[in-house]
């Protein structure tokens, strides 16, 4: 049987605990800034419009310029599309890339999507060149649309 002595014990808290006990949160990385004035949006569909999947999807941006990620030109960055998130991403973090975060990091300005019968809600966030987003953020309104049967 293994004892572990009041010194032990001390030794062990003095080194350290292992690395899987420690869990620190991820480091925030720099972020490119926006001009304040700039705006993305949703150009298709409208707030409360009803569409048929699969539908058009139509990106605006105002104040920037579009470039793919990875670009690093000052005022450009690429569009990431949030579907039924209710919780924005740390905006020191890159964005997530999963079904619920799209990524258009070619430069696209639209995308055909598909999605189930029912409400959905969708948004635009603007990503700088490693996905990041913008200081201050570029979003736009959270919309509602829905996919009839």
């Amino acid at each position: 049987m293994l004892k572990i002595t009041p010194f032990s014990g001390l030794l062990l808290l003095a080194l350290g605990l292992p690395a899987h006990a420690q869990e620190a949160a991820p480091a925030a990385l720099p972020r490119t800034a926006a001009p304040e004035s700039a705006l993305t949006y949703l150009v298709s569909p409208a707030n409360g419009a009803t569409v048929s999947s699969p539908f058009t999807i139509r990106f605006g941006l105002r104040g920037m310029g579009v470039a793919p990620a990875g670009v690093t030109t000052a005022n450009t960055g690429h569009h990431h599309l949030l579907i039924n998130v209710e919780t924005l991403p740390p905006d020191n973090l890159p964005i997530p890339n999963d079904a619920n975060h799209r990524h258009f990091g070619l430069g696209q300005t639209e995308t055909e999507l598909t999605l189930p019968p029912g409400q959905h809600t969708l948004q635009l966030v603007l990503g700088d060149a490693l996905h990041i987003p913008h200081q201050p953020p570029v979003r736009s309104e959270k919309i509602t649309i829905t996919v009839a049967q």
